[in-house]
């Protein structure tokens, strides 16, 4: 049978259909032995599975049993993300860098910490001798977290030791992974410019003045050129992705990974296929998806009772690619508000006029103040829902001319950080497998011969 062919799709469609009828569980069994689906309890917080000094992650107060709406706030090692990006803005100085080392080694960086850690990043920036050859251009792929993915297990064979799981040695890896993850990324969309798009290639020097933001603009743009604007814009942008807490799908399977006792690239090329999904960092290309059919057939884009009439269509199922989701809206945490979304929606505004998008910011912001209210119209339910990362991330790249085939690779590149502090935190104080328990459902049956079975 050859793939493709009516006989083996026909023959795939029939071995689904015995799946199917072989292999039910319903809602009310999971209700039935208390599973925790998802590891989320019934009021949608999640199963306390661990223990970690990283991150925390504030979206509601707990009362009488109760979720009580509250204000979004990311804390990084003690320190709220939006005062490290305020900090950073008032010194007028990059900011990525010092939330590598913050998240690894729990403080903030003295000036000679900092300028060490830069150095370091730029000094292990530069990929294996035929790295490039060998393991980017011989295999290109149209899909770059897919490419992420396995160029970092093709680091494994390039490692005189890796699996030694000492924390000098994780140390050394965690941050060269850092450095190099930004040059895989920007040579393998180039790679991939080249072999399926049909079009010019070039890779740029990388240069030891610049900080991580800026040498991955330096990459992406053919003339090298870009304003410090754009770089501290896209910097605050690594420094809002870098991490989101031990519970978020991708770092859970980093760490999930790391208690086996297995190698780091193996973590990090597990947490990578978990933020490709579109439930987790894939989500901004369903908004962006989402926002250009609206501007499709939208027709006054200041409209508000249009653009509620369009998003309750979409809660319907009746338009949009009919899931029935307003994307970018509601989080499984934050309620009254995200703050990366809201510092972006912020830092986007400062951007937006002069790069021409002041009309398309307007109708992102429309959408997010209408969409509590469709919701509650459509589904009857009076839920508190706000804008979350997501919803404004990709307009700011859009903004940055990052390529939309980078959307996510860029939150690959930012989050590998707090990948790096939770398998190093793992290795530290876990020590133990992760491993939770699932209920097998009874069933008893006999041996049949192949003659009696039917």
């Amino acid at each position: 049978m050859i793939k493709g062919n009516k006989i083996y799709q026909q023959s795939i469609e029939e071995l689904c259909e015995e799946y199917r009828a072989n292999n039910v569980i319903t809602k009310e069994q999971f209700e039935k032995f208390g599973v925790k689906r998802g590891l989320r309890n019934d009021d949608g917080t999640g199963v306390v599975a661990g223990l970690t000094r990283v991150c925390n992650v504030h979206g509601y107060l707990i009362e009488d049993g109760q979720r009580i709406p509250d204000e979004g706030r990311l804390v990084y090692r003690g320190i709220s993300v939006a005062d490290i990006i305020e900090g950073c803005e008032k010194e007028d100085r990059f900011g990525f860098e010092e939330v590598v080392w913050l998240l690894i080694f729990g403080k903030l960086p003295t000036q000679s910490q900092y300028d060490r850690i830069c150095k370091m990043l730029f000094e292990n920036r530069d990929l294996p001798e035929y790295f490039l050859e060998d393991a980017l251009m011989k295999t290109p792929s149209k899909d770059i977290m897919n490419k992420l993915a396995s160029a970092v297990l093709a680091l494994y064979t390039y490692d005189d030791n890796p699996d030694d799981l000492s924390l000098e040695n994780n140390m050394r890896q965690s941050l060269s992974l850092i450095s190099k993850l930004p040059a895989i990324m920007t040579h393998s969309y180039q790679v991939k410019r080249r072999h399926f798009d049909r079009e010019s290639i070039f890779f740029h020097p990388f240069d030891p003045n610049h900080s991580t933001a800026e040498s991955i603009l330096n990459a992406l743009r053919p003339d090298m050129k870009f304003t410090r604007q754009e770089a501290k814009l896209l910097d605050t942008c690594m420094i809002l992705h870098a991490e989101h807490g031990g519970g978020n799908n991708s770092t859970f399977t980093a760490r999930v990974v790391t208690s086996s006792g297995s190698d780091i690239y193996s973590s990090i090329a597990a947490a990578i296929g978990s933020l490709r999904g579109p439930k987790h960092g894939g989500a901004s290309y369903k908004v962006l998806a989402m926002m250009k059919d609206i501007m499709e057939n939208v027709k006054d884009w200041t409209d508000e009772e249009e653009v509620g009439a369009y998003l309750e269509k979409i809660l319907c199922k009746e338009v949009g690619d009919k899931s029935g989701l307003i994307y970018g809206i509601g989080h499984a945490i934050y309620t009254l508000s995200d703050p990366r979304a809201t510092i972006l929606k912020t830092k986007a505004g400062d951007l937006a006029k002069e790069t021409g998008f002041d009309k398309e910011l307007a109708l992102y912001e429309l959408v997010e103040a209408l969409s509590p209210q469709a919701f509650k119209k459509v589904t009857g339910y009076d839920k508190v829902v706000s804008a979350n990362v997501d919803f404004y991330s990709g307009l700011v790249y859009q903004m940055l001319g990052i390529p939309q085939d980078l959307l996510t690779p860029m939150f690959a590149v930012s989050r590998i950080s707090g990948w790096c502090a939770h398998r190093i935190e793992e290795l530290t104080t876990g020590n133990r497998i992760i491993r939770p328990a699932y209920q097998a459902l009874p069933q008893k049956h006999g041996y049949l011969s192949m003659a009696e079975r039917e």
